[in-house]
């Protein structure tokens, strides 16, 4: 699923011919004192302790921990779908008020629109941002071609494999040219052999964008494998324990020892 559509359009720029010019890398982020607190009648929960945290533009940032401990809750606030009980979100020393497509996030589903087909199905966004139709067609077809999909734009969601889904909802999501893109365990309803096509994949249009990524996963290896910086949580209350900065050399691999 892809969350991001505010009421703000950015312009998307087009060269000419099939060149597509997004912006120039991502976005820098400040976490400032961000706190969560679920109250249900005379139940409170502490979802997630005070937390400070900058990332710098262009990093690969993996959230890592159990469930609940507040990795996701912190994704949702980014995103601007989910008030903070505390603190601020500082993106590019500008507060976050809501949501924006300079934040795109995509979840465990990929939750496609099912009627549309999957060229459609990228347009989307850009549809949204009154992008002209031209336009919207080389963006989308550029995207696909990234994400190894061409040939499948007048397939619609049922017909694509589960992988391929995924895939199609990166494209999406790369289409409307975020600044930041907040993936929350977007492989884990995946088998293991397309999760690890995919991690592989995600670390190359990272490398061709050089877009800022927020990356929350329960697995070490894929941590390890794809992040700049690894932030472990810990559960009840959710909070931050370590930040550690992964300097292996890239591309890497799951099966690579070093990530053991």
């Amino acid at each position: 699923m892809i969350q991001s559509i505010g009421n703000k359009s950015r312009s998307i720029e087009v060269a000419g011919g099939d060149n597509i010019s997004p912006s120039a890398g991502g976005n820098s982020l400040r976490i400032e004192g961000i706190s969560k607190t679920f109250v249900g009648g005379e139940r409170v929960v502490e979802a997630l302790r005070p937390v400070d945290l900058s990332i710098s533009a262009g990093e690969f940032v993996c959230f890592l921990g159990p469930s609940g401990c507040g990795k996701s809750t912190l994704l949702n606030i980014i995103a601007g779908l989910e008030a903070a009980s505390s603190g601020n979100i500082i993106v590019n020393d500008k507060p976050v008020r809501g949501t924006g497509t300079d934040r795109v996030l995509l979840f465990q589903e990929a939750a496609l629109f099912p009627w549309l087909n999957i060229q459609k199905n990228v347009e989307f966004g850009l549809r949204q941002a009154h992008v002209p139709g031209k336009k919207r067609a080389e963006i989308a077809r550029h995207y696909l071609d990234m994400v190894n999909l061409s040939g499948f734009e007048n397939s619609y969601p049922h017909q694509l494999s589960g992988g391929m889904r995924q895939r199609a909802a990166i494209a999406r999501a790369l289409a409307i040219d975020p600044d930041i893109l907040l993936m929350d365990e977007p492989f884990g309803a995946l088998d293991a052999f397309t999760r690890d096509k995919l991690q592989a994949q995600v670390e190359t249009i990272w490398s061709a964008t050089h877009k800022t990524i927020l990356f929350v996963t329960h697995n070490v290896r894929e941590a390890v494998a794809l992040g700049d910086r690894v932030i472990v949580f810990a559960p009840r209350p959710g909070r931050i324990i370590r930040d550690f900065h992964i300097d292996l050399p890239r591309p890497r691999s799951l099966e690579d020892h070093h990530l053991g």
